[in-house]
């Protein structure tokens, strides 16, 4: 007789699958039609489904950028950036397309221009040489805020960066 696992089906280990509480993306690469990819984060896990299909895995804690692009015939009809921080166990977490079980989302931008902004200071804090995964979540949120009431955000500096890991270092 087999025993039974105590953990919900969801988040049962499988045998060659994700570490529990892993949050899943699913990415797909269709040129031209449709583009899912991964902009910034580390991932834990990754799964190949097929040549256009796969995904990837984020531990808790873990911040990551989920890019969606997806066009027709007559032109582009999504264009979406999330940054989303994966939850823990018993967290709670907003839902998100194509993310298991969801996240928390610190910021969601779409219409291209509005998503190129995006893309445009993510690379700007990557030309600094911070990994776009270790900005705190404040600053990801105020992104969020100041570029949907149309409004440059304040731009995320060494100077900051230096405080925010002096900050962090001295939580308890």
């Amino acid at each position: 007789m087999t025993q039974r696992s105590s953990l919900p089906l969801s988040i049962q280990p499988t045998v060659d699958g994700p570490p529990p509480f892993t949050t899943l993306v699913e990415l797909t690469w269709r040129e031209k039609r449709i583009e899912f990819w991964i902009r910034f984060g580390h991932q834990t896990y990754e799964q190949v489904l097929d040549r256009h299909r796969r995904v990837v895995g984020f531990a808790p804690g873990t911040v990551f950028a989920f890019v969606r692009w997806a066009a027709n015939d007559y032109g582009t009809v999504l264009s979406r950036i999330d940054i989303v921080r994966a939850v823990d166990r018993g967290e709670p977490f907003q839902t998100l397309p194509f993310v298991r079980p969801g996240g928390d989302i610190l910021l969601k931008v779409d219409t291209w221009p509005k998503v190129a902004r995006v893309l445009e200071h993510i690379d700007t804090i990557d030309a600094q040489g911070i990994d776009p995964c270790e900005v705190p979540a404040d600053h990801w949120r105020h992104v969020h805020h100041r570029i949907a009431a149309g409004v440059v955000p304040h731009p995320y500096t060494a100077e900051r960066h230096a405080a925010w890991l002096k900050r962090r270092s001295a939580e308890p």
